[in-house]
């Protein structure tokens, strides 16, 4: 009874580690991803923007967030949903960037 409970355990240990490996590769991609989608908006605006490059992640992973459930509802291809990403991604970098210079 014991070698099982100790088996268990090794197997819920297990599964659990590789549970959050899982979660650090996926929160990893999605700082990639976003850095991407931001840096594509920035491209988008004209003018200069005074981000720094965690602000800038910051706006493409909130606007790759939103942009992918806005085009999970709209039932959109994937091509498509990256461009809407885009676009939220670069309103965000346009609000931050707005708000950025009122306040300074």
């Amino acid at each position: 009874m014991v070698i099982v409970v100790v088996l268990l355990v090794v197997i819920l240990a297990i599964v659990i580690g590789v549970a959050v490996i899982g979660l650090v590769f996926k929160l990893l991609w999605l700082a990639l991803v976003g850095l991407l989608i931001g840096a594509l908006a920035r491209l988008v605006l004209p003018g200069q923007q005074q981000l720094g490059l965690l602000m800038t992640a910051l706006c493409g992973i909130g606007g790759s967030l939103i942009g992918g459930i806005i085009a999970d509802v709209l039932n959109v291809g994937s091509i498509l949903g990256f461009l809407i990403a885009i676009a939220v991604a670069a309103g965000l970098v346009a609000v931050v960037e707005g708000s950025r210079t009122r306040t300074a």
